[in-house]
């Protein structure tokens, strides 16, 4: 027999509640949720929507961040509203970023002139490195 799972709270206490539209209705007896079958699509990696959070908090753009993660736009704005996240108050600085592999970090961050003067974070994105870079404290 298939257990069926609240889509809202995740218990699997639930009772048959009627069909609408010819699909099965469902009722939650722990939070009392009607449903009607679990959803069916594609899900996102809970790692995208971290490091889009993250990005969006480093001041980049959604339009930037759906280019570098490849996740729609949309999606990113959908993650912002539901984790209720602001943006710094800040905007004196756009930060830059880069793209790099792990030998093009390596020389990237041998160059002195590169570390000194300007904040830096530097964050895995999948097989590649991530480095944000902003320069704060130049006038």
């Amino acid at each position: 027999m298939e257990v069926i799972i609240c889509p809202k709270c995740q218990n699997n206490k639930t009772v048959k509640s009627g069909i609408i539209n010819n699909k099965q209705r469902y009722l939650c007896k722990n939070c009392n949720y009607f449903f009607t079958v679990n959803k069916i699509g594609k899900k996102i990696d809970d790692y995208y929507v971290t490091k889009a959070l993250q990005l969006y908090l480093e001041g980049l753009s959604y339009r930037e961040i759906e280019r570098i993660l490849g996740v729609s736009h949309v999606s990113i704005s959908n993650w912002i509203k539901s984790f209720n996240i602001k943006k710094p108050a800040n905007t004196n600085y756009h930060p830059t970023y880069k793209i790099l592999n792990h030998l093009e970090l390596v020389e990237y961050i041998k160059n002195k002139e590169i570390l000194s003067g300007a904040g830096m974070i530097i964050t895995e994105l999948g097989d590649k490195f991530m480095v944000i870079k902003w320069e704060r404290f130049k006038k």
